[in-house]
């Protein structure tokens, strides 16, 4: 996708802000306009080098500030969303000014219609496309603090350090930072050099390091949407069609509006919405409105024809089942929720000449720019603000409750603060697609000559940051006669192992079902499958599971983290009748994980993971602690997609409704023993976000299969 040569030199830019106190800016400029090396799909680097690109800042996007008050601001260009990246960036910040980490703030940046590039928060991209920026800012305010230092006491600069959000001059004379912002500002060119620290300098990051919004999260004291106070925003909520896409033909609200606090009821394209004084009235009102619904488009299928459909989508194999030793395999996937623990949540108040929104988006350029569409307003007359979120694992790409808000707020002639139940988001909100697999591998002598993968899925939804995230960076796949889901997936589902001719194939088939990505878009189907395969050829061919990946892997790191996760967890260990070990590796954006696992099957109809041993290498670490959590969400939620999570479809309806029957994993399923090794420091950070789940969830499938002599096909396993 972007050449070597395109990506090789980088250079990032300083400058001064316009402002009173010390202000300065860092954008990313490349020797090479990233669409100049974007003629087709040959030479391709990993997709991350995209995402960086189009996720990178640019000129004033990115800005670092020192107030009087001796605060360090750094407005953070991506959303919160539970992943713990304002901890990770005032780290950063803190680490290269010499400051007090708290004395750090990180708001989060509202949309910016002058952007280039989009201010995507996915793919995990952002500790990456940020990490280099972030500390050039740093160290550009730093130089122009010791200058300024450096006039006040009358001292060369070079003889001055930094220290606890202060300068330090030899002879014990101090000036904080607050004190220095203003004469600072008018540093031009400072005159100590403006780099930043080497890695072996860096004294906070790769410090395991508590989260800086810990203490306002578990005391109330962190703001999400439903907690803004916008002045004159109402509660509301939205009755919605039994099915999916449906619509409505008529309704009587009479019953409702005569219910107490109800302040009103308006039709939007997609329900009736409630209006009152509480959500409590809202959503008792709601219950009382009679309505009519016409079925959605999606009203003709129903799980077993979704199966159908994937399975016949399939191109047929290259290589034929003849004259060769063969091992075939299908595998079935079903729809999961994201199933954010904080249900999605907007404010919105919509008035003639202009819009303001409130919202936890990952995509705020892309919401920005539809909800003015939509409202037939200029771009810069819509301001979106980014609040923080309680999780989100793909979901709030989309915007879905914010473009909601604005058209109800708009029907409706005043503001409002919309939300999303539960049951909402799980019958009508975005899915992981449904995917189908069929794998044939080919062998002799002991070895593997050909593997064909051939994937068959929902058409997975772009329309969101990522899809503009990588057209802005030249992204054109239609050239080489691809979709863009179909450049995605070559780029992005990348085999590890020496497989001799290998091809993998993607077919979409468009289904009227609403789909998103879930913590990654494809790796969480298609590496599962090909770990499990793994596990299926390695018995086929008499070898040792973990022997059998590492000598077909060509990475050195990810034999390093394989054999770590495998020492760790003393791989090969007896283990009692109906328990069993598994294992599984996976490499994406420039990291890669091994997972191994222990289960208990001993009671069928309730495995159980006992233990999970986690081993990474994710190039620099910028704090171990968030990168434990991360992994550990993703132990998690590799167990719930294999064992027991997913979305049923009747007649066009989503049957689960909540956590009471969606079984994600609760603290009975979740492995009593936990631990994560990350491999030294091997560069600057990858992505690590999605990295965990492929690997966790092939993990647990391999473990089970080993434990009760069965070959699993259908996820999750529980159906």
């Amino acid at each position: 996708m972007i050449s070597p040569k395109s990506v090789g030199r980088r250079r990032f830019l300083t400058y001064l802000v316009a402002a009173p106190a010390l202000a300065v800016g860092a954008g990313l400029a490349l020797d090479t306009p990233p669409a100049a090396a974007l003629p087709g799909v040959p030479d391709l680097l990993d997709l991350g080098d995209a995402l960086i690109l189009a996720g990178a800042p640019t000129a004033h996007l990115l800005v670092l500030e020192v107030t009087e008050a001796g605060r360090v601001v750094l407005e953070l260009p991506r959303a919160e969303v539970g992943q713990g990246l304002t901890t990770a960036m005032a780290m950063l910040v803190a680490d290269e000014l010499d400051a007090r980490l708290e004395d750090v703030d990180v708001p989060l940046s509202p949309a910016r219609p002058e952007l280039l590039f989009n201010q995507l928060t996915g793919g995990s991209n952002s500790v990456r496309s940020l990490y280099d920026p972030v500390r050039a800012a740093a160290a550009a305010a730093r130089a122009r603090l010791v200058t300024a230092a450096a006039h006040r006491f009358d001292l060369p600069a070079a003889q001055l350090e930094t220290r606890d959000g202060a300068v330090v001059a030899p002879d014990g004379r101090t000036a904080d930072y607050g004190s220095l912002a203003v004469a600072a500002a008018g540093v031009l060119v400072p005159e100590v050099p403006v780099r930043p620290k080497p890695p072996e300098r860096q004294r906070l990051v790769g410090r395991p390091t508590g989260r800086i919004d810990a203490r306002d999260i578990v005391t109330g004291r962190a703001r999400y949407a439903g907690d803004l106070d916008v002045p004159g925003a109402v509660p509301t909520v939205v009755s919605r069609p039994p099915t999916i896409g449906g619509t409505v033909r008529s309704y009587d609200a009479s019953a409702a509006s005569a219910m107490p606090g109800v302040l009103g009821v308006v039709k939007v394209a997609t329900g009736v919405a409630v209006l009152a004084e509480t959500f409590d009235q809202a959503l008792k009102a709601k219950a009382a409105l009679k309505v009519d619904w016409a079925p959605g488009p999606a009203a003709a299928y129903s799980d077993a024809d979704v199966r159908a459909r994937l399975r016949a989508a399939h191109p047929p194999f290259v290589v034929p089942p003849l004259l060769t030793l063969t091992v075939d395999a299908e595998f079935a996937f079903a729809f999961v929720g994201h199933a954010p623990m904080e249900v999605l949540t907007a404010v919105a108040d919509v008035r003639a000449d202009r819009a303001e929104i409130w919202f936890a988006a990952q995509s705020p350029i892309v919401a920005q720019q539809t909800i003015a569409a939509e409202l037939g307003l200029p771009v810069d007359r819509v301001t979106v603000h980014v609040v923080r979120a309680g999780g989100s694992f793909g979901r709030r790409l989309f915007f879905d409750a914010a473009l909601e808000a604005a058209r109800i707020s708009r029907a409706a002639g005043r503001p409002v603060k919309l939300m999303w139940t539960r049951n909402d988001d799980m019958r009508h909100g975005r899915m992981r697609p449904a995917s189908h697999h069929r794998i044939r591998a080919t062998h002799a002598l002991g070895q593997v000559l050909t593997y064909e993968h051939r994937v068959a899925t929902v058409k997975t939804d772009f329309r969101h940051g990522l899809g503009e995230a990588l057209t802005a960076a030249g992204f054109d796949l239609q050239v080489a006669g691809l979709s863009l889901a179909q450049g995605f997936f070559l780029l992005t589902e990348k085999l590890p192992y020496g497989y001799g001719v290998t091809t993998q194939l993607l077919a979409e088939v468009d289904l009227p079902f609403p789909t998103g990505s879930w913590r990654s878009v494809y790796s969480g189907m298609v590496r599962v499958a090909d770990e499990v395969m793994a596990d299926e050829l390695a018995r086929t061919l008499g070898q040792d599971p973990v022997a059998f990946r590492r000598a077909r892997m060509a990475s050195a790191t990810g034999r390093a983290v394989l054999d770590k996760a495998a020492s760790a967890g003393r791989w090969g260990r007896p283990m009692p009748p109906g328990q069993a070990q598994g294992i599984a590796f996976h490499e994406e954006h420039r990291s890669s994980v091994a997972c191994l696992v222990e289960i208990d099957c001993t009671d069928a109809a309730h495995p159980r993971v006992t233990k999970a041993v986690v081993a990474a290498d994710v190039g620099r670490a910028v704090n171990p602690r968030g990168l434990e959590a991360q992994l550990m969400g993703a132990v998690v939620d590799g167990i719930s997609v294999t064992l027991q999570a997913g979305l049923h479809i009747d007649k066009g309806a989503v049957r689960e409704g909540s956590y009471a029957d969606f079984h994600y994993a609760r603290q009975r399923h979740s492995p009593p023993a936990f631990e994560v090794h990350l491999l030294p420091p091997s560069g600057p950070p990858g992505g690590a976000g999605e990295l965990g789940v492929p690997a966790a969830a092939a993990a647990v499938a391999n473990a089970y299969a080993r434990a009760t002599g069965t070959r699993p096909r259908s996820f999750p396993l529980d159906f």
